[in-house]
């Protein structure tokens, strides 16, 4: 499995929103709008690859001088406890630090608590609906 940075508008930005939208909007019978995409032109985006298939994708968005968030953290279906989230978790952190980001934040799903607990994230503030379902913000020191 390859971990790298991907640029917008490439094939693989393109395999990146057709994994989100599978994973993470279509269940809920959401999509994205052009102008969502757009606006992840600035963003930081990484995918773990399998020669050329997408496995999984997240991207970091900043939103201060010293703080960076993750998002739209997705790994495909049938690839979920494998170790991969954790191993994109890793290289994103370290791309964030090399960066000179001191926190990573997230809206974490309330399903995906535990994943991101194990790798160091604490909850912080109260439960709150985004994209239809609940999530917490969750954040970690660099």
């Amino acid at each position: 499995m390859a971990l790298k940075q991907i640029d917008h508008g490439t094939k693989e930005y393109q395999q990146m929103v057709k994994l989100r939208n599978d994973i993470l909007r279509m269940p809920l019978g959401l999509s994205f709008t052009d102008d969502e995409l757009a606006r992840e032109k600035e963003d930081i985006l990484i995918g773990a690859f399998d020669d050329d298939e997408m496995l999984a994708c997240c991207l970091l968005t900043k939103t201060d001088p010293t703080s960076v968030r993750l998002r739209q953290m997705a790994v495909q279906n049938n690839l979920q406890g494998k170790g991969i989230g954790a191993s994109m978790m890793n290289f994103a952190e370290t791309i964030a630090r090399d960066k000179g980001f001191k926190k990573l934040t997230m809206h974490a799903r309330k399903t995906a608590l535990g994943f991101y607990e194990k790798l160091g994230y604490k909850v912080v503030g109260d439960e709150f609906t985004e994209v239809t379902i609940p999530h917490f913000v969750m954040e970690k020191s660099l």
